[in-house]
């Protein structure tokens, strides 16, 4: 962990994510139905994100461009969701570390989600602002009635995450 990164409740760490206007989300499929990195794209990219939909096996999603790897990204990202299986994001934050990206997103709904403990410690190795739990789609300008209160659930069932750690722009 970076030494005097300071601790920040999930509301302010999503603040300072949700601040990024260039979002990367992974996990991003051809056949959206019930597919949260999908519902997630949208969202950002519909309340005037510059999201890119990034999935090796596509060329297109959601009628856009998809890119295979971070990397791709014409003028790269600011901020990352990663919206695959944990075993995953490892490989995912390592991308982050290597491209600079200083804002990372593991979703987790409902299901199995994408949170990896090992992603984790990689990201707040390098000072990365990493929320491990949650969903996007639950603050700020991308929350919606449903997430809103799935915010309240999963908060009260102990499922969101009460401690961010990493660097920040503002603690820079």
């Amino acid at each position: 962990m970076t030494p005097g990164a300071a601790p920040m409740d999930i509301a302010r760490a999503a603040e300072l994510f949700l601040a990024q206007r260039r979002i990367a989300v992974t996990g991003v499929s051809r056949t959206p139905k019930g597919h949260g990195s999908n519902v997630v794209y949208r969202r950002l990219r519909d309340r005037g994100y510059e999201a890119f939909a990034i999935n090796p096996q596509a060329s297109t999603v959601e009628g856009d461009p998809c890119y295979p790897s971070l990397r791709a990204v014409p003028g790269g990202v600011d901020a990352v969701v990663i919206g695959t299986t944990p075993d995953r994001a490892l490989d995912t934050v390592q991308e982050c570390v290597d491209l600079g990206v200083r804002h990372v997103w593991m979703h987790a709904g409902p299901g199995v989600g994408s949170v990896s403990t090992a992603a984790t410690a990689l990201a707040q190795q390098h000072g990365i602002l990493v929320i491990d739990g949650g969903c996007p789609c639950m603050f700020g300008a991308t929350a919606d009635p449903f997430h809103r209160l799935l915010k309240v659930v999963q908060g009260a069932r102990g499922k969101l995450p009460r401690e961010i750690r990493g660097e920040t722009a503002d603690t820079r």
